[in-house]
C-alpha cells in the first residue's frame, strides 16, 4: 500500500485571515477591527457570523472617498455601519441595520447608502453608546 506524504499543517491551512488594527472611537473606547482591504475580503465581510463582540468590528478600506452602498445579505447579526471620510471624520452612522439571511428576498435586504473612504461595521448600539455621529473623529493606524 502506497502512503501519501504528510504535509505540514501550515500548508493545509489557507492563510485567508484578516489583518487587524485598533480603532479609537470618539469616547476613547478601543475596538480591535479586522481589515477588509481587498475586493474579496470586502465581499465576504462579516457574512455568516452570528456574534460580534462589543470590542470587535471590521474596517473596509477603499481607494478614495466615494459614494458607497452596503448590503446586509448573509449577515446574521445586527450592526451599526459607520461611513468615514479620508480625514477620519464620520460622514454618516447607520444604526441598528437589521440582519439578513441568505434566503431573505432581495427587496427585504437592508441597503445602506453613504460616502467615504472607510466603512466600519460595529455591533448594533455602538454608535449611540460611544457617541459616534457626523463629524466625529475615528482614530486608527493602518501600518
Amino acid at each position: 500500500m502506497k502512503r501519501l506524504p504528510v504535509l505540514p499543517l501550515i500548508l493545509l491551512c489557507a492563510c485567508g485571515g484578516y489583518k487587524k488594527t485598533v480603532i479609537t472611537l470618539p469616547d476613547g473606547f478601543k475596538v480591535k477591527a479586522e481589515i477588509a482591504d481587498t475586493p474579496q475580503k470586502a465581499e465576504k465581510g462579516l457574512m455568516f457570523r452570528d456574534v460580534l463582540a462589543d470590542s470587535g468590528g471590521m474596517l473596509f478600506i477603499f481607494e478614495e472617498d466615494a459614494p458607497r452602498v452596503f448590503w446586509m445579505k448573509n449577515t446574521f447579526i445586527d450592526l451599526d455601519i459607520i461611513f468615514i471620510n479620508s480625514d477620519n471624520t464620520v460622514y454618516y452612522a447607520a444604526e441598528n441595520v437589521p440582519r439578513s439571511y441568505s434566503y431573505t428576498p432581495d427587496h427585504q435586504v437592508a441597503y445602506i447608502h453613504g460616502y467615504g473612504k472607510y466603512v466600519l461595521e460595529l455591533a448594533a448600539g455602538s454608535a449611540r453608546k460611544h457617541n459616534i455621529k457626523k463629524n466625529s473623529l475615528i482614530k486608527f493606524d493602518l501600518k
